[in-house]
């Protein structure tokens, strides 16, 4: 008898809702528990080349905790494309503009660049309050309380 190994068919993946209260949790903490259910890295039946990851909600990004001085030394830039269009923000400007765009960004970048990228980014939903749309799928809260 000869072993075959499994590999899981995008019709045969179900998706689980999850809550990440992301209020006086470390950052990096969220964002990295966010990509890794996005990617899907905790089912058993993981495959890299078939989009097996889960819908995560998180709320509270206005109250994440940011450690260390990043909040005033940690930059983001962006260029025009014109002469001189360099432009640069620190986390503590871009957190008081929109918590949620920092997360996102923090999330994207933790995500494997593919063709898989848009479609988990998709399923990924921020909210810098508790007040959140997806109510109705009723997603199951994690645990983030023992992670500083």
């Amino acid at each position: 008898m000869v072993n075959k190994t499994y590999s899981p068919k995008p019709t045969e993946v179900s998706r689980v809702w999850y809550l990440i209260d992301a209020s006086n949790i470390a950052f990096g903490r969220v964002a990295t528990k966010a990509a890794r259910i996005l990617i899907g890295k905790d089912k058993p039946m993981f495959a890299s080349h078939v989009d097996c990851g889960d819908y995560v909600v998180i709320i509270n990004t206005d109250k994440i905790a940011i450690t260390g001085d990043k909040l005033d030394q940690k930059m983001y830039y962006h260029h025009s494309g014109h002469a001189g269009g360099l432009k640069a923000m620190s986390l503590r400007q871009k957190m008081e503009r929109d918590s949620t765009e920092v997360l996102m960004r923090a999330v994207r970048g933790m995500l494997p660049v593919n063709k898989l990228r848009p479609g988990r980014l998709a399923r990924l939903k921020i909210y810098p309050t508790e007040d959140h749309d997806q109510r109705p799928q009723k997603p199951v809260k994690l645990d983030m309380k023992g992670i500083k």
